[in-house]
């Protein structure tokens, strides 16, 4: 059933108003959600309400999913991507018919396929939105539980007498090929591809062995192996990652690349560190098919875009990105190579490391044991005929040096740098050693940005707030007059955080000439942050707030991830 024919059967038989249903598609179209599901999230009518609704106006019964059993052979005859494409899930088989539970039991394309996948006639039950969601991830998630790889672990198989030091590399290889462990390392690693986590920590400690993951920029402990697994985890990463085992005094990287099936791939980026208590292991997840390469889904309000992309598109110059480790930095530098990556245009890149793979774009690991540097790379590059050149990062004044020369010379530089915010890269480069006239001669423009975890839509609701400290945070009052503020209560969606996914926000200095000015009248970062304010710069403070009026993110967050201004 459309949106629109459902609000109007709903105010139609005055189960919402008119005011409601424009209030919830406004919604729904910040949230990309169907108009139900919101109008349910919303509080206008609860899931029962529109499920009886459907039910009674169709003449089709209702189902409770909660209270269902579906048999693992009835869920084989329809895949997850087929129920969560169409919103259903196969419930029975009677005869030639099969029942399935379905949103809206007018969707004749969904019967249509269902009909020609499975070879049965289709008989439609009703369940709202959110009982077919949780049924899905119930009953299609069904991988093996920790508890339950771990009942395949005899105590005595693994019970190292030794020290791990006197493990040789043989006992190290036979461990980590017990189908137990594999099977605890697989886990492990679909577990973190599942709860969309970007780093997984594998840390031993004196008496306990953890396993953590990051999600959403925040550390969650996942499980505790036991203690005397952790050589022969350890071991199996590595040999995975194609390491040295028997090595375990040194630091080592490595790389695991995981077939996902349809295409997608997942690679692992491994590093091992000798710890006082063994060795801790690091692994950041790089999703191929997630790179988010489209700038205007990145989060960017419409000025700021508008500055970076005219930034970008000059014939030379330097553009600057700013931030922590894991604020996405490298997301929006690819993503500006990836507009720049024409036909007619030579691009190279110096990584460290490279994280994906772009057609069309020369990159190039840099190797700094063989001398093999930004600065090196940098050098070579000017020989190559480039238009233009990405350096994974300006650490030090030879690199800083060479990217300024590049960008005065006809080319487009786009580098990243760490800063707290974007005025005070200028006196980062400053102390670097480069003179004043030629930063205001070569930078173009510079973006700073964090990532603020996302409000759960799933389960967003309403909630009160101290007009004193929202003025604290930096809230303008003519924005407190009508804010409406939001947080997630937790649900099974969210794993019971209240955030789902992340937002960029963004401060994007645009280098004007009053700003050049004022860099080589040698004014501090304070001063020089204030003057592009008043040009009309939106600091991440600023950024955060629009985001906590939009309903996307919660003044905690925005006290988490950026400072007053």
């Amino acid at each position: 059933m459309s949106n629109n024919r459902l609000g109007e059967l709903l105010v139609r038989e005055k189960l919402i108003s008119l005011a409601q249903l424009r209030s919830a598609q406004e919604e729904q179209q910040r949230s990309g959600k169907t108009l139900g599901y919101t109008l349910a999230r919303l509080g206008v009518i609860s899931d029962d309400d529109i499920t009886k609704f459907l039910s009674h106006q169709y003449r089709v019964p209702t189902i409770n999913l909660d209270e269902y059993e579906i048999e693992p052979e009835i869920l084989k005859l329809v895949s997850r991507e087929q129920c969560e494409r169409h919103r259903v899930v196969p419930v029975s088989r009677a005869g030639s018919s099969l029942v399935v539970a379905m949103t809206d039991p007018t969707n004749l394309n969904a019967i249509d396929d269902l009909k020609f996948l499975t070879g049965y006639n289709v008989e439609p039950v009703i369940a709202s939105e959110t009982a077919i969601a949780q049924a899905i991830e119930r009953h299609y998630n069904a991988g093996p539980s920790y508890d339950e790889v771990m009942a395949g672990f005899d105590e005595n198989e693994i019970d190292f007498s030794a020290e791990d030091a006197d493990l040789s590399q043989m006992d190290l290889e036979r461990a980590s090929e017990d189908a137990p462990v594999v099977r605890l390392v697989n886990m492990i690693l679909l577990n973190a591809i599942k709860k969309g986590a970007s780093d997984i920590h594998i840390e031993p400690y004196e008496k306990k062995y953890r396993v953590r993951y990051r999600i959403d920029g925040v550390l969650h402990e996942e499980m505790q192996p036991p203690i005397k697994l952790k050589a022969a985890i350890s071991s199996r990463l590595k040999i995975m990652s194609q390491l040295d085992i028997a090595e375990r005094r040194l630091p080592q990287d490595g790389r695991i690349k995981l077939k996902l099936g349809k295409g997608r791939e997942m690679d692992f980026r491994v590093s091992v560190l000798p710890t006082l208590w063994g060795e801790k292991i690091v692994m950041r997840l790089l999703d191929k098919g997630n790179l988010q390469l489209d700038m205007t889904k990145l989060g960017f309000d419409q000025k700021p875009l508008d500055d970076f992309q005219w930034a970008i598109h000059q014939p030379w110059g330097m553009v600057l990105v700013t931030g922590p480790t894991g604020s996405g930095k490298t997301t929006s530098l690819y993503s500006a190579l990836s507009e720049l990556n024409q036909p007619d245009t030579n691009i190279s890149t110096a990584e460290d490391p490279v994280e994906y793979n772009l057609h069309g774009i020369n990159q190039v690991q840099m190797h700094e044991d063989i001398g093999l540097n930004f600065a090196a790379a940098l050098r070579s590059f000017l020989r190559q005929d480039p238009d233009v050149i990405m350096v994974g990062e300006i650490r030090d004044f030879e690199t800083a040096e060479i990217a300024v020369k590049a960008s005065l010379t006809g080319h487009m530089v786009l580098s990243t740098l760490h800063t707290n915010d974007a005025p005070a890269t200028i006196s980062r480069l400053l102390n670097m050693g480069i003179e004043p006239f030629l930063i205001t001669a070569s930078v173009n423009l510079v973006l700073a940005q964090r990532l603020a975890r996302k409000i759960c839509v799933d389960c967003k609701e309403e909630i009160g707030f101290d007009p004193q400290v929202l003025k604290d945070l930096g809230f303008k009052p003519e924005q407190m007059a009508d804010a409406r503020l939001f947080k997630g209560a937790g649900c099974k969606t969210c794993n019971g955080s209240g955030y789902k996914g992340r937002v960029a926000l963004y401060e994007v200095m645009r280098f004007t000439d009053d700003l050049k000015d004022r860099v080589l009248q040698g004014v501090s970062s304070a001063e020089l942050k204030q003057a592009a304010i008043r040009g009309g710069m939106q600091t991440l403070r600023m950024a955060g707030i629009a985001k906590v009026l939009a309903g996307v993110t919660t003044t905690e967050e925005l006290l988490r991830v950026t400072m007053a201004d």
